[in-house]
């Protein structure tokens, strides 16, 4: 909804809630660096001469076949690496931009729908914005999302990031903004190098991590694959079944699965449907519910005998009992970090999205007769508020002494392209322009009291509805250190806008926008802007 955004912008700044940006360097900024979540980083393939090199992570054509030749993993439990099948592939993340190319758009050659492989890009304009510069205040770490947030390689590239980054910034301590998975890679090099972390660091701040796991979500995608982008881009892209094979073999994925040590307000329980016969052949279902420790063994049995052909050989891929034990110091690594007293910590998670909890399979009409059938059963999800992947009571049990913590109506891919997300941030980071509710020269701070969205979809059609309110409060002192009123210069009036837009592709964008300004009365000016979107595809 673009046009919709450059609507309610130039609204903003009509009425000076906003100030035209320049997008001037500032070098007094403290330096920040991004650090993705699971699938969050480009991935290359290089033979084992070194010579050919491939992005096998993320691309649209060829990507299953890519994937599976170059991806599928063994996990080897004497160094706690998932090592690739093809013993001629090295997994390499690129380094150019100072890191940020690995983490911007996953596929750079992608030129139509290229919003569904952006990661960082969004973020990472908006910074540049606010003044950010990449190689001198602004920095990136991808890395290899199929091996452990704990592992010793990437621990090491983690600390050289950080020693480089603090240098390029003329030795000033780093702000780390993770995402998802990125959070629990942080937070295990906290625990492990408490002093290095504390050396390099001034804050961070965590989006959408799942310091308790995500349950419903990594459940499911090891029972049944998971799939990273929808609509008519998944059928170019890599299979659910693909990526379940890989996801088998990932110590990532089993550390994101449910703390079972954690106090949940609601437990999350895998569901199963069972099929019961009795001595007379009668057939009846049984409703069996099994807990984050119960639910293993269920797993274990549900893929005793899951194979995949690979190479022309058929290879077993059960439930790996190597990496569940990984997993667990893992998570022992996790509950031990504590927050140096001179960093700041920060929270935002997402809210107000229906995500997967806890699954059910079968039914009690179509109950399973063979724990097995399960990998081929759509599960049924009960759901809980969060981001779509990570429930907020996950989110929020961070364990360590926060300053703040906000919950955001955002998916937890969308949370990092988030506008409320990006004036926390750049408010938390002290960049940009002076924090745009308040103008030092007119002396008057305008409140945000609403911020409402609403997104409708149809088939050809989508409808974004937005509404804004803020109350404007100005102030002068007199002579005698009084206050007095002072006009904010925006006189009562209700008007309205419409703009029409025709793209190239024979789809059209309509925004239109009511804006109401109220009477000043005691210094206060009530302002509510109703704004509304419509994309039609033809």
């Amino acid at each position: 909804m673009a046009l919709l955004e450059e609507l309610i912008r130039a609204i903003e700044l009509w009425l000076n809630i906003v100030q035209k940006q320049e997008y001037v360097v500032n070098p007094n900024l403290d330096p920040v660096l991004l650090v993705p979540g699971i699938a969050g980083s480009i991935l290359h393939a290089v033979d084992e001469e070194g010579k050919k090199l491939e992005r096998v992570w993320i691309r649209i054509l060829g990507a299953d076949h890519e994937f599976r030749t170059k991806l599928w993993s063994r996990f080897d439990p004497s160094t706690g690496k998932s090592v690739s099948l093809d013993e001629k592939t090295r997994i390499v993340v690129p380094e150019d931009r100072y890191g940020l190319y690995a983490i911007d758009v996953l596929d750079p050659d992608m030129m139509i729908g290229s919003d569904c492989v952006g990661y960082y890009h969004d973020m990472i304009a908006e910074m540049i914005k606010w003044g950010y510069q990449e190689g001198t205040t602004l920095f990136g770490f991808g890395f290899d999302f199929r091996q452990s947030n704990r592992l010793e390689e990437t621990m090491k590239k983690f600390q050289e990031k950080l020693e480089t980054a603090y240098i390029s910034a003329g030795e000033r301590k780093l702000t780390i903004i993770t995402h998802s998975m990125g959070g629990l890679l942080v937070k295990c090099f906290m625990s492990l190098h408490t002093d290095i972390f504390e050396k390099y660091v001034k804050r961070w701040i965590a989006i959408a991590a799942p310091f308790q796991g995500a349950p419903g979500y990594i459940t499911s995608s090891l029972l049944n694959g998971m799939s990273f982008l929808e609509g008519w881009e998944a059928n170019f892209f890599i299979s659910k079944w693909s990526m379940q094979q890989l996801l088998i073999e990932c110590p990532s994925i089993y550390e994101l699965m449910a703390s079972p040590d954690f106090d949940w307000n609601d437990i999350p329980v895998l569901q199963l449907w069972r099929q019961r016969v009795d001595n007379l052949g009668q057939s009846s279902s049984l409703l069996e519910s099994y807990g984050p420790k119960e639910v293993i063994p269920l797993m274990a049995q549900a893929l005793s005998n899951h194979k995949v052909s690979c190479g022309g050989a058929q290879l077993s891929f059960p439930l790996n009992k190597e990496i569940l034990k990984w997993a667990d110091e893992t998570r022992e690594i996790l509950s031990r970090a504590k927050l140096p007293d001179a960093v700041e910590f920060y929270n935002i998670y997402g809210i107000d999205v229906d995500t997967g909890h806890s699954v059910c399979y079968g039914s009690e009409l179509a109950p399973i007769s063979d724990v097995e059938q399960i990998l081929s059963v759509q599960p049924q999800f009960t759901f809980v508020t969060g981001d779509g992947s990570v429930p907020a009571e996950s989110a929020k049990a961070d364990g360590l002494n926060a300053i703040s913590r906000v919950g955001v109506p955002a998916d937890h891919r969308g949370i990092v392209c988030d506008r409320h997300v990006f004036r926390i941030l750049k408010h938390w980071l002290k960049a940009g322009e002076p924090d745009p509710f308040y103008d030092p020269v007119n002396d008057y701070v305008i409140l945000p009291t609403a911020f409402e969205v609403e997104r409708h979809r149809g088939e050809k059609k989508e409808i974004t509805s937005v509404k804004e309110e803020w109350e404007i409060v100005s102030s002068e002192k007199n002579d005698k250190n009084n206050y007095t009123d002072k006009s904010t210069g925006i006189p009562p009036f209700i008007g309205s806008v419409s703009v029409t837009c025709e793209g190239e592709n024979k789809s059209s964008e309509e925004a239109e926008a009511m804006l109401v300004v109220e009477p000043k009365i005691n210094g206060k000016q009530h302002v509510e802007l109703r704004a509304r979107g419509v994309t039609m595809d033809k």
